[in-house]
Protein backbone atom coordinates (compact mmCIF):
# COMPACT_ATOMS: atom_id res chain seq x y z
CA UNK A 1 0.00 0.00 0.00
CA UNK A 2 1.54 3.18 -1.17
CA UNK A 3 0.29 6.38 0.28
CA UNK A 4 -0.38 9.47 -0.95
CA UNK A 5 1.02 12.83 -0.01
CA UNK A 6 -1.81 14.31 1.58
CA UNK A 7 0.01 15.20 4.61
CA UNK A 8 3.48 17.24 5.23
CA UNK A 9 4.43 14.26 6.90
CA UNK A 10 3.98 12.33 3.69
CA UNK A 11 6.49 14.65 1.79
CA UNK A 12 10.60 12.53 1.90
CA UNK A 13 12.62 13.00 4.59
CA UNK A 14 15.05 15.48 2.64
CA UNK A 15 12.08 18.06 2.24
CA UNK A 16 12.29 20.82 4.20
CA UNK A 17 9.64 22.50 5.93
CA UNK A 18 9.44 26.50 6.30
CA UNK A 19 7.38 29.37 7.64
CA UNK A 20 5.31 30.10 4.93
CA UNK A 21 4.76 26.25 4.03
CA UNK A 22 3.14 26.12 7.96
CA UNK A 23 1.08 29.19 7.73
CA UNK A 24 -0.01 28.12 4.51
CA UNK A 25 -0.95 24.51 5.55
CA UNK A 26 -2.82 26.72 9.14
CA UNK A 27 -4.92 29.03 6.94
CA UNK A 28 -5.76 26.15 4.83
CA UNK A 29 -6.85 23.88 7.59
CA UNK A 30 -9.21 27.18 8.54
CA UNK A 31 -11.16 27.35 5.36
CA UNK A 32 -11.54 23.47 5.42
CA UNK A 33 -12.76 23.58 9.05
CA UNK A 34 -15.25 26.21 8.27
CA UNK A 35 -16.41 24.37 4.93
CA UNK A 36 -16.33 20.46 5.88
CA UNK A 37 -16.33 20.28 10.30
CA UNK A 38 -18.10 23.20 11.56
CA UNK A 39 -21.60 22.36 10.35
CA UNK A 40 -21.05 18.63 10.70
CA UNK A 41 -23.47 16.72 13.63
CA UNK A 42 -22.03 15.10 16.40
CA UNK A 43 -23.76 11.51 15.91
CA UNK A 44 -22.25 11.69 11.96
CA UNK A 45 -18.69 12.32 13.78
CA UNK A 46 -18.82 9.55 16.60
CA UNK A 47 -20.63 7.20 14.24
CA UNK A 48 -17.38 7.54 11.86
CA UNK A 49 -14.80 7.41 14.37
CA UNK A 50 -16.70 4.07 15.69
CA UNK A 51 -16.17 2.40 12.65
CA UNK A 52 -12.59 3.67 12.31
CA UNK A 53 -11.87 2.45 15.34
CA UNK A 54 -13.44 -1.37 14.35
CA UNK A 55 -11.86 -0.95 11.30
CA UNK A 56 -8.61 -0.86 12.71
CA UNK A 57 -9.20 -3.62 15.09
CA UNK A 58 -9.36 -5.79 12.08
CA UNK A 59 -6.15 -7.41 10.94
CA UNK A 60 -6.65 -7.08 7.31
CA UNK A 61 -7.50 -3.27 7.67
CA UNK A 62 -4.66 -1.86 4.90
CA UNK A 63 -3.91 1.19 7.51
CA UNK A 64 -3.12 -1.52 10.59
CA UNK A 65 -1.53 -4.23 8.05
CA UNK A 66 0.61 -1.15 7.56
CA UNK A 67 1.21 -0.06 10.88
CA UNK A 68 2.34 -3.49 11.87
CA UNK A 69 4.73 -3.87 8.98
CA UNK A 70 6.36 -0.78 8.91
CA UNK A 71 5.87 0.22 12.97
CA UNK A 72 8.74 -2.01 14.56
CA UNK A 73 11.28 -0.46 12.86
CA UNK A 74 9.71 2.72 13.21
CA UNK A 75 8.99 3.05 16.55
CA UNK A 76 11.10 0.33 18.40
CA UNK A 77 7.92 -1.69 19.96
CA UNK A 78 7.94 -5.69 19.16
CA UNK A 79 5.03 -6.74 16.95
CA UNK A 80 3.16 -8.27 19.83
CA UNK A 81 3.74 -4.82 22.07
CA UNK A 82 2.34 -2.84 19.20
CA UNK A 83 -0.30 -4.75 18.10
CA UNK A 84 -1.98 -5.41 21.94
CA UNK A 85 -1.14 -0.99 22.60
CA UNK A 86 -3.24 -0.44 19.17
CA UNK A 87 -5.84 -2.89 20.63
CA UNK A 88 -6.10 -1.26 23.78
CA UNK A 89 -6.76 2.15 22.55
CA UNK A 90 -9.04 1.14 19.29
CA UNK A 91 -10.96 -0.83 21.33
CA UNK A 92 -12.17 2.24 23.32
CA UNK A 93 -13.72 4.01 20.11
CA UNK A 94 -17.29 2.50 20.34
CA UNK A 95 -20.34 4.31 19.90
CA UNK A 96 -21.40 3.77 23.75
CA UNK A 97 -18.05 5.13 24.99
CA UNK A 98 -17.79 8.11 22.72
CA UNK A 99 -21.23 9.27 23.76
CA UNK A 100 -20.09 8.89 27.18
CA UNK A 101 -17.32 11.05 26.86
CA UNK A 102 -19.78 13.48 25.63
CA UNK A 103 -22.31 13.61 28.50
CA UNK A 104 -19.35 13.01 30.91
CA UNK A 105 -17.50 16.27 29.94
CA UNK A 106 -20.45 18.61 28.39
CA UNK A 107 -23.54 17.42 30.31
CA UNK A 108 -25.61 16.83 27.05
CA UNK A 109 -23.92 14.91 24.37
CA UNK A 110 -25.72 17.38 21.52
CA UNK A 111 -24.36 20.31 23.62
CA UNK A 112 -22.10 20.69 20.49
CA UNK A 113 -24.48 21.15 18.21
CA UNK A 114 -27.22 23.32 19.67
CA UNK A 115 -27.70 24.80 23.18
CA UNK A 116 -28.86 21.90 25.77
CA UNK A 117 -30.23 22.27 29.07
CA UNK A 118 -29.70 19.78 31.83
CA UNK A 119 -32.30 19.08 34.32
CA UNK A 120 -30.74 21.79 36.82
CA UNK A 121 -30.23 24.01 34.26
CA UNK A 122 -33.81 23.98 33.28
CA UNK A 123 -35.27 24.86 36.64
CA UNK A 124 -33.61 28.12 36.59
CA UNK A 125 -34.33 29.01 32.90
CA UNK A 126 -30.57 28.01 31.37
CA UNK A 127 -29.40 26.22 28.42
CA UNK A 128 -25.49 26.12 27.26
CA UNK A 129 -23.52 25.72 24.08
CA UNK A 130 -19.88 24.30 24.06
CA UNK A 131 -17.76 25.41 20.89
CA UNK A 132 -14.61 23.64 20.21
CA UNK A 133 -11.08 26.14 19.53
CA UNK A 134 -10.86 26.73 15.24
CA UNK A 135 -7.91 25.91 15.37
CA UNK A 136 -5.71 23.27 17.52
CA UNK A 137 -2.31 22.80 17.65
CA UNK A 138 -0.81 19.45 19.07
CA UNK A 139 2.40 19.29 19.99
CA UNK A 140 3.32 15.58 20.91
CA UNK A 141 6.16 13.73 22.69
CA UNK A 142 7.89 10.96 20.88
CA UNK A 143 8.28 8.31 23.90
CA UNK A 144 4.09 6.76 23.26
CA UNK A 145 2.46 7.04 19.33
CA UNK A 146 -1.06 6.78 20.76
CA UNK A 147 -1.36 10.08 22.49
CA UNK A 148 -1.66 11.66 19.23
CA UNK A 149 -4.54 9.31 18.15
CA UNK A 150 -6.27 10.25 21.08
CA UNK A 151 -5.79 14.33 20.40
CA UNK A 152 -7.22 13.76 16.63
CA UNK A 153 -10.32 11.88 18.24
CA UNK A 154 -10.73 14.88 20.31
CA UNK A 155 -10.15 17.41 18.09
CA UNK A 156 -12.89 16.19 15.48
CA UNK A 157 -15.17 15.67 18.09
CA UNK A 158 -15.21 19.74 18.71
CA UNK A 159 -15.39 20.42 15.16
CA UNK A 160 -11.79 21.69 15.21
CA UNK A 161 -9.04 21.81 12.50
CA UNK A 162 -5.64 20.31 13.76
CA UNK A 163 -2.48 20.63 12.96
CA UNK A 164 0.01 18.02 14.74
CA UNK A 165 3.52 18.03 15.41
CA UNK A 166 5.39 14.84 15.91
CA UNK A 167 8.38 14.46 17.53
CA UNK A 168 11.16 13.80 15.00
CA UNK A 169 10.39 9.71 13.31
CA UNK A 170 7.54 9.28 15.11
CA UNK A 171 4.57 10.77 12.44
CA UNK A 172 4.09 6.93 11.52
CA UNK A 173 0.70 6.23 13.40
CA UNK A 174 -0.39 10.15 13.49
CA UNK A 175 -0.11 9.85 9.72
CA UNK A 176 -2.03 6.53 9.51
CA UNK A 177 -4.95 7.07 11.20
CA UNK A 178 -5.07 10.61 9.65
CA UNK A 179 -4.78 8.74 6.01
CA UNK A 180 -7.84 6.39 7.53
CA UNK A 181 -9.90 9.52 8.16
CA UNK A 182 -9.07 10.71 5.32
CA UNK A 183 -10.33 7.71 3.09
CA UNK A 184 -13.51 7.76 5.21
CA UNK A 185 -14.52 10.91 4.55
CA UNK A 186 -12.09 13.18 2.58
CA UNK A 187 -13.85 16.62 3.67
CA UNK A 188 -12.96 15.45 7.76
CA UNK A 189 -9.18 14.73 6.30
CA UNK A 190 -8.61 18.00 4.76
CA UNK A 191 -9.04 19.47 8.42
CA UNK A 192 -6.23 18.11 9.68
CA UNK A 193 -2.49 17.93 9.03
CA UNK A 194 0.52 15.69 10.64
CA UNK A 195 3.87 17.29 10.22
CA UNK A 196 7.30 16.59 12.41
CA UNK A 197 10.30 17.73 12.98
CA UNK A 198 13.06 18.32 15.56
CA UNK A 199 11.71 19.66 18.79
CA UNK A 200 13.23 23.69 19.41
CA UNK A 201 12.70 24.65 15.79
CA UNK A 202 11.34 28.08 17.33
CA UNK A 203 10.46 29.90 14.08
CA UNK A 204 8.34 26.61 12.54
CA UNK A 205 6.49 26.17 15.67
CA UNK A 206 5.77 29.93 15.95
CA UNK A 207 4.00 30.13 12.59
CA UNK A 208 1.38 27.80 14.22
CA UNK A 209 1.64 29.54 17.38
CA UNK A 210 0.28 32.77 14.84
CA UNK A 211 -2.70 31.24 14.22
CA UNK A 212 -3.65 28.29 16.20
CA UNK A 213 -6.56 29.24 18.93
CA UNK A 214 -5.41 26.27 21.48
CA UNK A 215 -2.10 24.57 21.74
CA UNK A 216 -1.63 21.15 23.88
CA UNK A 217 1.62 19.83 24.64
CA UNK A 218 2.95 16.58 25.80
CA UNK A 219 6.37 16.42 27.18
CA UNK A 220 9.12 17.31 29.54
CA UNK A 221 7.91 20.00 32.37
CA UNK A 222 11.20 21.95 30.86
CA UNK A 223 9.54 21.64 27.74
CA UNK A 224 6.32 22.90 28.87
CA UNK A 225 8.09 25.92 30.70
CA UNK A 226 9.68 27.15 27.39
CA UNK A 227 6.47 26.21 25.41
CA UNK A 228 4.26 28.14 27.27
CA UNK A 229 5.52 31.89 27.34
CA UNK A 230 5.99 31.48 23.18
CA UNK A 231 2.12 31.05 22.96
CA UNK A 232 -0.11 34.03 22.39
CA UNK A 233 -2.47 35.42 25.17
CA UNK A 234 -5.35 35.01 23.11
CA UNK A 235 -4.65 31.22 22.39
CA UNK A 236 -5.37 28.83 25.53
CA UNK A 237 -2.48 26.59 26.00
CA UNK A 238 -2.66 23.31 27.89
CA UNK A 239 0.53 21.39 29.31
CA UNK A 240 0.92 17.35 30.00
CA UNK A 241 3.99 17.44 31.86
CA UNK A 242 6.08 14.42 33.39
CA UNK A 243 4.15 12.36 35.33
CA UNK A 244 5.11 8.97 37.38
CA UNK A 245 2.96 5.79 38.35
CA UNK A 246 3.36 3.18 40.88
CA UNK A 247 1.13 -0.13 41.94
CA UNK A 248 0.36 -1.42 45.10
CA UNK A 249 -0.41 -4.70 46.11
CA UNK A 250 -3.04 -5.57 49.13
CA UNK A 251 -1.81 -8.11 51.77
CA UNK A 252 -5.22 -9.43 51.19
CA UNK A 253 -3.87 -10.37 47.44
CA UNK A 254 -0.73 -12.24 48.81
CA UNK A 255 -1.97 -15.84 49.22
CA UNK A 256 -1.95 -18.90 46.97
CA UNK A 257 -2.52 -18.32 43.47
CA UNK A 258 -4.05 -14.91 44.08
CA UNK A 259 -0.48 -13.46 44.70
CA UNK A 260 0.62 -15.11 41.28
CA UNK A 261 -2.28 -13.29 39.59
CA UNK A 262 -1.31 -9.83 40.33
CA UNK A 263 2.58 -10.38 39.57
CA UNK A 264 1.30 -11.06 36.23
CA UNK A 265 -1.00 -8.13 36.07
CA UNK A 266 1.82 -5.94 37.59
CA UNK A 267 4.05 -7.92 34.56
CA UNK A 268 1.50 -6.64 32.33
CA UNK A 269 1.47 -2.84 33.32
CA UNK A 270 5.76 -3.07 33.30
CA UNK A 271 5.63 -4.33 29.35
CA UNK A 272 3.16 -2.60 28.07
CA UNK A 273 4.36 -0.16 25.44
CA UNK A 274 7.82 -1.47 27.33
CA UNK A 275 7.09 0.93 30.44
CA UNK A 276 7.77 4.10 28.23
CA UNK A 277 4.19 5.96 29.02
CA UNK A 278 3.54 8.03 32.16
CA UNK A 279 1.14 5.27 33.29
CA UNK A 280 3.85 2.73 33.36
CA UNK A 281 4.98 1.52 37.11
CA UNK A 282 7.89 2.75 38.51
CA UNK A 283 7.73 0.40 41.89
CA UNK A 284 5.72 -2.20 42.81
CA UNK A 285 4.62 -1.74 46.77
CA UNK A 286 3.73 -4.86 48.50
CA UNK A 287 2.19 -5.13 51.90
CA UNK A 288 4.61 -6.98 54.12
CA UNK A 289 1.75 -8.98 56.36
CA UNK A 290 0.52 -10.86 53.43
CA UNK A 291 1.32 -14.68 52.76
CA UNK A 292 3.39 -14.10 50.24
CA UNK A 293 6.90 -11.28 51.23
CA UNK A 294 7.65 -8.73 49.04
CA UNK A 295 10.69 -10.49 48.18
CA UNK A 296 8.78 -13.37 47.33
CA UNK A 297 6.42 -10.76 45.17
CA UNK A 298 9.59 -9.50 43.66
CA UNK A 299 10.53 -12.90 42.29
CA UNK A 300 6.99 -13.87 41.07
CA UNK A 301 7.17 -10.81 39.34
CA UNK A 302 10.44 -12.29 38.08
CA UNK A 303 9.48 -15.15 36.41
CA UNK A 304 5.89 -13.41 35.15
CA UNK A 305 8.54 -10.91 32.93
CA UNK A 306 10.71 -13.61 31.66
CA UNK A 307 7.40 -15.41 30.13
CA UNK A 308 6.10 -12.36 28.52
CA UNK A 309 9.65 -11.78 26.98
CA UNK A 310 9.48 -15.33 25.50
CA UNK A 311 5.68 -14.21 24.20
CA UNK A 312 5.79 -10.35 23.94
CA UNK A 313 9.61 -9.31 23.67
CA UNK A 314 10.92 -5.89 24.10
CA UNK A 315 12.90 -5.62 21.27
CA UNK A 316 16.07 -3.72 20.94
CA UNK A 317 17.15 -0.39 22.53
CA UNK A 318 19.68 2.34 21.71
CA UNK A 319 22.87 1.99 22.72
CA UNK A 320 22.58 4.78 25.39
CA UNK A 321 19.21 3.40 26.81
CA UNK A 322 21.21 -0.05 27.26
CA UNK A 323 23.99 1.12 28.96
CA UNK A 324 21.48 3.16 31.42
CA UNK A 325 20.09 -0.22 32.51
CA UNK A 326 23.83 -1.97 32.68
CA UNK A 327 24.92 0.79 34.59
CA UNK A 328 22.42 0.72 37.12
CA UNK A 329 22.09 -3.15 37.15
CA UNK A 330 25.98 -2.83 38.21
CA UNK A 331 25.57 -0.27 40.90
CA UNK A 332 22.37 -2.71 42.78
CA UNK A 333 24.38 -5.94 42.32
CA UNK A 334 27.28 -4.97 44.25
CA UNK A 335 24.76 -3.42 46.68
CA UNK A 336 23.08 -7.02 47.11
CA UNK A 337 26.36 -8.56 47.23
CA UNK A 338 26.96 -6.90 50.54
CA UNK A 339 23.09 -6.69 52.04
CA UNK A 340 19.93 -9.15 52.01
CA UNK A 341 17.67 -6.04 52.00
CA UNK A 342 18.78 -5.59 48.00
CA UNK A 343 18.07 -8.50 45.86
CA UNK A 344 18.24 -8.57 41.84
CA UNK A 345 16.49 -10.51 39.17
CA UNK A 346 17.57 -10.11 35.67
CA UNK A 347 17.64 -11.58 32.48
CA UNK A 348 20.33 -13.53 30.85
CA UNK A 349 22.51 -11.91 28.16
CA UNK A 350 20.38 -9.11 27.85
CA UNK A 351 18.78 -5.89 28.78
CA UNK A 352 14.75 -6.90 28.57
CA UNK A 353 13.82 -6.94 31.92
CA UNK A 354 15.09 -6.54 35.57
CA UNK A 355 13.04 -6.84 38.92
CA UNK A 356 14.57 -4.89 41.80
CA UNK A 357 13.99 -5.56 45.30
CA UNK A 358 14.75 -2.83 47.99
CA UNK A 359 13.80 -3.06 51.77
CA UNK A 360 14.31 0.83 51.56
CA UNK A 361 10.45 2.02 50.64
CA UNK A 362 11.32 5.38 49.30
CA UNK A 363 9.91 5.99 45.63
CA UNK A 364 12.53 5.07 43.06
CA UNK A 365 12.17 5.81 39.64
CA UNK A 366 13.27 3.87 37.46
CA UNK A 367 15.26 3.89 34.07
CA UNK A 368 12.45 2.23 32.27
CA UNK A 369 11.92 -0.49 29.24
CA UNK A 370 11.01 -3.07 31.77
CA UNK A 371 13.15 -2.05 34.30
CA UNK A 372 10.44 -2.20 38.19
CA UNK A 373 11.48 -1.98 41.95
CA UNK A 374 9.24 -4.24 44.21
CA UNK A 375 9.63 -2.57 47.88
CA UNK A 376 7.65 -3.92 50.96
CA UNK A 377 5.53 -1.14 53.20
CA UNK A 378 3.62 -2.04 56.15
CA UNK A 379 0.11 -0.18 54.94
CA UNK A 380 -1.01 2.81 53.16
CA UNK A 381 0.35 5.43 55.84
CA UNK A 382 3.97 4.10 55.27
CA UNK A 383 3.15 3.89 51.16
CA UNK A 384 2.29 8.00 51.22
CA UNK A 385 5.24 8.48 53.52
CA UNK A 386 7.48 6.51 50.67
CA UNK A 387 5.50 8.66 47.81
CA UNK A 388 5.35 11.95 48.98
CA UNK A 389 8.52 12.99 46.91
CA UNK A 390 6.48 13.02 44.05
CA UNK A 391 3.45 14.42 45.30
CA UNK A 392 1.87 16.15 42.50
CA UNK A 393 3.25 14.71 40.25
CA UNK A 394 1.52 10.91 40.11
CA UNK A 395 -0.59 10.24 36.73
CA UNK A 396 -2.21 6.62 37.92
CA UNK A 397 -1.83 4.37 41.02
CA UNK A 398 -2.47 0.20 40.25
CA UNK A 399 -4.04 -1.03 42.51
CA UNK A 400 -4.64 -4.96 43.89
CA UNK A 401 -7.44 -4.56 46.90
CA UNK A 402 -10.29 -6.79 47.86
CA UNK A 403 -13.55 -4.39 47.11
CA UNK A 404 -13.84 -4.03 51.12
CA UNK A 405 -10.86 -2.19 51.10
CA UNK A 406 -10.38 -1.15 47.70
CA UNK A 407 -12.92 1.92 47.87
CA UNK A 408 -11.71 3.57 51.03
CA UNK A 409 -8.01 3.04 50.01
CA UNK A 410 -8.77 4.70 46.33
CA UNK A 411 -10.30 7.68 48.68
CA UNK A 412 -7.53 7.53 50.24
CA UNK A 413 -5.12 7.81 47.66
CA UNK A 414 -7.23 10.43 45.45
CA UNK A 415 -7.16 12.71 48.28
CA UNK A 416 -3.53 12.46 48.86
CA UNK A 417 -3.19 13.18 45.08
CA UNK A 418 -3.55 10.43 42.49
CA UNK A 419 -5.68 11.55 39.81
CA UNK A 420 -6.41 7.83 38.52
CA UNK A 421 -6.79 4.36 40.57
CA UNK A 422 -7.55 2.01 38.23
CA UNK A 423 -7.14 -2.31 39.12
CA UNK A 424 -3.48 -3.34 38.20
CA UNK A 425 -3.48 -4.96 35.13
CA UNK A 426 -4.80 -1.96 33.24
CA UNK A 427 -2.54 1.18 34.23
CA UNK A 428 -1.81 1.48 30.46
CA UNK A 429 -5.41 0.77 29.05
CA UNK A 430 -6.85 3.94 30.07
CA UNK A 431 -10.84 4.64 29.09
CA UNK A 432 -11.76 7.04 26.51
CA UNK A 433 -13.61 9.18 28.71
CA UNK A 434 -10.63 9.71 31.17
CA UNK A 435 -9.63 12.73 32.52
CA UNK A 436 -5.86 13.04 31.73
CA UNK A 437 -3.35 14.51 34.90
CA UNK A 438 -7.58 15.11 36.73
CA UNK A 439 -8.52 17.71 33.85
CA UNK A 440 -11.67 17.15 31.49
CA UNK A 441 -10.21 16.14 28.01
CA UNK A 442 -13.05 17.45 25.95
CA UNK A 443 -13.99 20.23 28.72
CA UNK A 444 -10.33 21.45 28.53
CA UNK A 445 -10.85 22.18 24.86
CA UNK A 446 -14.69 23.95 24.66
CA UNK A 447 -15.62 27.65 25.62
CA UNK A 448 -18.70 27.61 26.76
CA UNK A 449 -21.80 29.83 26.08
CA UNK A 450 -25.01 30.57 28.51
CA UNK A 451 -28.45 31.72 27.15
CA UNK A 452 -30.45 32.58 29.96
CA UNK A 453 -34.27 32.48 28.44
Amino acid sequence: MTLPNFFLADLPSEATLTPDMLSEACLALRRNRERYLAPRATARLVALLAELGDNWLQPDYPFRRLAMEQGPAALGFAPPTLARGLDAFFRQLTLENLHALLVQDLGHAGRLDAFHSTSEDARSGRSALAVGPELLFHITAGNLPVGALHSLVLGLLVRSAQFVKCARGQALLPRLFAHSIYEADPKLGACLEIAEWPGGSATLEDAVFATADCVTATGSDETLAALRPRVPARARFLGYGHRVSFAYVCAEMLDGFQARKCALRAATDIAAWNQLGCLSPHVVYVERRGGVLPEEFAELLAQELAQLEAAEPRGPLAPAEAAAITARRAFYEVRAAHSPDTRLWASEDSTAWTVLYEAEPLFQPSCLNRFAYVKGVEGVEQLLAAVDAVRGKVSTLGLAAPPERAAVLAATLARWGATRVCPLGRMQEPPLAWRHDGRPSLGDLVTWADWEC
